[in-house]
C-alpha cells in the first residue's frame, strides 16, 4: 500500500495535481534552467529525451508506491511553474521526504510556501503521515528558510551524504512532526 491522494490541491494562487506525461513541455523551461537545478540531484534538462528520462524513473517510483510526484501550475497565467513531491515513504513508520522545484520567475513570492502548507497539510490528513522530512545542500539558504518557515526544525548534518553531479555533497537535515502542525501563527 502506497501512499494515498484525493486531489487536486488547491491553494489561492496555484492548483497542484499528479503529474502526467503532457506536462512535460511546460516543465522543460522549469528543469532546463542551470540556476533552478543547481541543488538537485540531476542536471538540467537538455532535451525531451531528458524529460522523458525524469518521468520514467518519476512513474516507476509512484508505480511501487514509494512516491507521488505533483505538478504545480499557476491559476493566472495557467502556466507549469514548479513540482513538488512526496517520496521515500515508509509505510511502517508514516514517514515521508518531501522534494520541490520552482521557476525562478516565481522565487521569493511566496508561491512554494504556498504549496507546501496545502501538501503538508494534506500529507498529515488525507495521507496519515506522521513525520515529513527534507534534505538542502547546505549551499541552499532559500531552501533552508523555507522549510524553518514552514516550521521544520534543522536536524544534523549528514556530511558527504551523496555523490552529485560528480560531487560529494553534504546534506542538511530538516524533520516535521505532524503533532508539530500547523505552525502557531507569530
Amino acid at each position: 500500500m502506497g501512499l494515498s491522494y484525493s486531489g487536486p490541491i488547491e491553494t489561492p494562487r496555484t492548483i497542484v495535481r499528479l503529474l502526467e506525461h503532457a506536462d512535460l513541455p511546460g516543465l522543460m523551461s522549469v528543469n532546463g534552467d542551470e540556476q533552478v537545478t543547481r541543488y538537485l540531484p540531476y542536471d538540467a534538462w537538455k532535451s525531451p529525451a531528458d524529460a522523458a528520462a525524469w518521468y520514467a524513473r518519476m512513474m516507476g517510483l509512484q508505480d511501487q508506491g514509494l512516491a507521488l510526484q505533483f505538478v504545480v501550475s499557476a491559476r493566472l497565467p495557467g502556466a507549469t511553474i514548479g513540482t513538488c513531491l512526496l517520496f521515500q515513504y515508509d509505510l511502517p513508520s508514516r514517514r515521508a521526504a518531501l522534494g520541490y522545484v520552482l521557476a525562478r520567475a516565481y522565487w521569493r513570492q511566496g508561491y512554494m510556501c504556498e504549496v507546501l502548507q496545502a501538501l503538508i497539510s494534506h500529507g498529515f490528513t488525507v495521507m496519515g503521515l506522521r513525520r515529513i522530512e527534507a534534505e538542502v545542500v547546505p549551499g541552499n539558504i532559500a531552501s533552508g528558510e523555507l522549510l524553518r518557515a514552514l516550521g521544520f526544525h534543522y536536524e544534523g548534518l549528514l556530511r558527504q551524504r551523496y555523490l552529485q553531479k560528480g560531487q560529494t555533497v553534504d546534506s542538511e537535515v530538516f524533520g516535521l512532526l505532524k503533532h508539530e502542525w500547523p505552525v502557531p501563527a507569530t
